[in-house]
């Protein structure tokens, strides 16, 4: 039996190999550290400053252009303009939200009592912390025998 390309190979004066590799692709899900979470934060915090200092000087332009014309569609562009760049600090709201979320539920919780309450008297109290100034002192009791004295 021929290979499938030997005509080719003989008309092209080559040789041809197959190669049957199996690759597979495998893709690595990265842990999101804290370190990316604060990087991607300023980045989306930098990029909606921008923005806002874009749409804040589109609005003066447009302002400009409203005003000279009194066109009532560059009043509604105007509109539309601080309409956009009120939802933009919105979103910057939002991302701080949404971060502080984020960390909220990084936090490990600590169960510790900071407010223990005893119930019993003082002397009570006294006693359980320095037993040796207790005023109830503990009694060891012990069995005596009488040996019987011989008389000889």
């Amino acid at each position: 039996m021929t290979e499938p390309y030997q005509e080719l190979s003989d008309a092209l004066n080559t040789s041809f190999e197959t190669k049957n590799e199996i690759v597979k692709n495998k893709k690595e899900i990265k842990d999101l550290s804290k370190t990316d979470a604060e990087q991607d934060y300023n980045k989306i915090r930098k990029n909606l400053y921008g923005l806002m200092g874009t749409g804040k000087e589109a609005i003066d332009g447009i302002l400009k252009v409203a005003t000279e014309g009194d066109a009532p569609r560059a009043y509604e562009v105007v509109s539309q303009l601080l309409k956009t760049v009120s939802e933009i600090n919105k979103d910057l709201m939002d991302l701080h939200k949404q971060v502080k979320e984020v960390n909220k539920e990084e936090n490990v919780y600590n169960n510790t009592t900071t407010n223990a309450i005893y119930v019993g008297s003082t002397s009570d109290l006294q006693d359980l912390i320095n037993p040796d100034r207790s005023r109830v002192k503990k009694v060891i009791d012990v069995e005596h025998e009488v040996k019987p004295e011989d008389d000889e």
